[in-house]
């Protein structure tokens, strides 16, 4: 392909499957597909050179993403829909380029986020699905989703998450600021949406399978806040599967001029059921 030679920072929405991958952050292992090596295969051929990306927030092994934002600085200058048209005719199925923008050179897909929301779906009902078993968690007990989300609201606000750090995580701090937390039914499938400026190691997992808990009467709703006190992880509930948890959207400054964030997963879903 032709093209001026530049460098060009380009802001990319992604939308992908983690089905089939080892996670988001490319790995030394040639077994393990990742979606960073992925995409950053696809944006090489279209720009005719290396091209590396960074993300807003890396998914483990499993997690999907609707709105996962990456940017890459690029050798040579393409129009926004050639990125977009490009990438997508050379990825597989299960990762898909939503929108691209040119973006100034200051701007980061990570530390540039001012907040990042996390859906998490589970189908609640007696029968596993034969459509929804890599995209959603399955909870055979009947979940109480208004307990589950009376107990949630005590982790809004700024605290200390340690008892939802997961094993290996290497931030400096567990402190971190929960903007808005909900759980909603929709059917039989509940959504459990978290906002917060930023998260831990399988922080969303944790907290999911702790509000199982609650939500299957194992543990009443003051149990969360004294859990949250303790910052003993070992006292939580355990890690609710990957396939439940997407990425589903992160919140910049209106000074990037980023497109709006796709819907969040299963938007036909809540048009039957109702809005969550």
């Amino acid at each position: 392909m032709g093209g001026a030679s530049a460098l060009q920072r380009v802001a990319l929405c992604v939308e992908y499957n983690g089905s089939a991958f080892s996670g988001w952050q490319a790995q030394r292992d040639p077994r393990r597909s990742t979606v960073q090596e992925t995409l950053e295969g696809a944006l090489s051929r279209i720009a005719g050179a290396t091209v590396s990306t960074a993300c807003a927030g890396r998914t483990d092994a499993g997690v999907h993403a609707t709105s996962q934002i990456v940017h890459f600085d690029a050798p040579t200058i393409r129009p926004e829909r050639a990125w977009v048209l490009g990438a997508n005719s050379l990825l597989p199925p299960g990762v898909a380029v939503q929108w691209a923008v040119a973006v100034p050179a200051d701007f980061h897909a990570r530390f540039s986020a001012e907040a990042r929301t996390y859906r998490y779906m589970i189908l609640n009902r007696p029968r596993r699905s034969a459509l929804m078993t890599a995209v959603s968690a399955l909870e055979r007990v009947p979940l109480d989703h208004e307990a589950m989300d009376r107990a949630a609201q005590v982790l809004l606000g700024e605290q200390d998450f340690s008892a939802f750090r997961g094993a290996g995580c290497q931030s400096r701090t567990p402190v971190r600021r929960v903007l808005r937390i909900s759980v909603r039914r929709a059917g039989e499938m509940l959504f459990i949406d978290i906002t917060a400026n930023a998260f831990l190691l399988h922080m969303v997992r944790n907290i999911v399978g702790s509000l199982l808990r609650v939500g299957r009467s194992e543990a009443d709703m003051h149990w969360i806040s004294e859990l949250l006190q303790t910052r003993d992880r070992r006292l939580a509930g355990s890690t609710a599967p990957p396939q439940g948890l997407y990425l589903a959207g992160v919140r910049y400054g209106d000074r990037w001029g980023l497109p709006p964030m796709p819907s969040p997963p299963h938007a036909g879903v809540l048009a039957l059921h109702g809005d969550v």
